[in-house]
């Protein structure tokens, strides 16, 4: 197994970046290990408060706000991944997070949050996160929300769930994934 950086990447700049293992990649599917307690940076502006919404100013704060354990899944070409989470072993839900479709670098892989998420329930129930600032980011011209919208109502119509990697569990002698150098380069 290796360990790879995801990252989303704004404005030739990374603007969020966390560790990860790849557990899976082939042609079909992507599966990233993410456990609790992975490195993860995340932007602030100058005052040091976390922001959702580029502008031109940020930096990266290293973060502990990984709290879950989870699988991603993404299907290369897709303009989403699914992660699957635990908490304390046992399945949570799936989040489906809507973004570009996934770019192979030589350290992981580099994608940009649409904004708009998708939180399914084992019983099948489902809500939408995020519709705000889905808006505000359209308003700023860095989505076409009515591109983002139709990615969502398809995963919908597809109904991928479950995904086949509720039950599945990493090896317990893997360590937390380390992001590779070159991480915070473009």
């Amino acid at each position: 197994m290796t360990d790879a950086a995801w990252r989303d990447v704004h404005d030739g700049r990374v603007w969020r970046a966390q560790a990860c293992r790849i557990v899976e990649e082939t042609d079909e599917l992507i599966a990233l290990w993410i456990p609790s307690g992975t490195s993860t940076f995340l932007p602030i502006d100058r005052e040091g408060r976390r922001i959702r919404i580029p502008g031109e100013d940020w930096e990266l704060e290293p973060v502990e706000s990984w709290i879950r354990d989870a699988v991603c899944l993404a299907r290369p070409g897709r303009a989403h991944s699914i992660y699957v989470f635990w908490r304390d072993g046992v399945f949570e839900h799936w989040y489906v997070n809507l973004e570009q479709p996934l770019r192979r670098t030589p350290i992981g892989f580099d994608t940009f949050d649409q904004k708009l998420d998708l939180i399914v329930r084992p019983d099948g129930s489902y809500e939408w996160k995020d519709e705000d600032e889905l808006e505000q980011a359209a308003a700023l011209g860095l989505v076409d929300a009515e591109a983002v919208r139709a990615e969502g109502a398809t995963v919908l119509a597809e109904w991928p769930f479950p995904t086949g990697w509720e039950d599945w569990l990493p090896d317990p002698t893997w360590p937390i994934p380390q992001l590779p150098g070159g991480w915070d380069r473009v």
